[in-house]
């Protein structure tokens, strides 16, 4: 019989979800971001690729705040290796459900903050703040699930042989919305 408690308890969290439920206030967002995929298949011989993993907390309806861990890479033949790094805070803000221009989705707000690098094994190397904003679309294949596009820019300012870095970003990524406790218990409450 508990069983049957705890798989009703799920059907109807994943019923009663909406586009607006998955940014309520005490949801977790886990996921990430990829970007700048290149598998160089002709002569040049290039592979990139950058990875994003964040983790954010709905503070507020619409407001997240979280972490996130960015690595690259860029290698081509004959040619010197690009790494980057970066570990920060982040911030999202989703519009309003007025905002919503297709069925199950939002525009948001990203902001970053953190500490990160870019260095080039036979050239120039920028090592500091990272400090990046941009607009993103979000759309909900499930209840729980994002797939989003995010245009950001990102601004590298410290030291190394080049002191200034910045670039226009676009990036692809997939979220997981996790409903926190007291979304869960208000599933429970009505349940019973």
């Amino acid at each position: 019989m508990k069983n049957y408690k705890i798989l009703l308890a799920v059907a109807a969290l994943a019923a009663g979800l909406n586009a607006s439920a998955q940014i309520q206030e005490g949801n977790i967002l886990i996921g990430g971001n990829l970007a700048n995929v290149n598998l160089g298949l002709n002569g040049s011989k290039i592979l990139s690729a950058e990875i994003t993993p964040k983790i954010a907390w709905f503070i507020k309806d619409n407001i997240a705040l979280g972490g996130y861990i960015d690595l690259g890479i860029q290698t081509a033949k004959n040619s010197g290796t690009t790494t980057s790094y970066g570990i920060g805070a982040l911030g999202r803000y989703y519009t309003g459900k007025d905002k919503e221009i297709i069925k199950h989705s939002r525009f948001f707000a990203e902001a970053t903050v953190g500490l990160g690098g870019v260095n080039v094994s036979d050239a120039d190397n920028t090592n500091g703040i990272n400090i990046g904003a941009g607009p993103g679309f979000a759309y909900f294949i499930t209840p729980n699930i994002g797939l989003e596009v995010l245009l950001k820019y990102n601004n590298l300012i410290g030291l190394g042989s080049t002191p200034y870095q910045g670039n226009l970003n676009a990036s692809f990524g997939f979220q997981i919305y996790l409903p926190g406790k007291s979304t869960a218990r208000k599933v429970q409450n009505d349940l019973q």
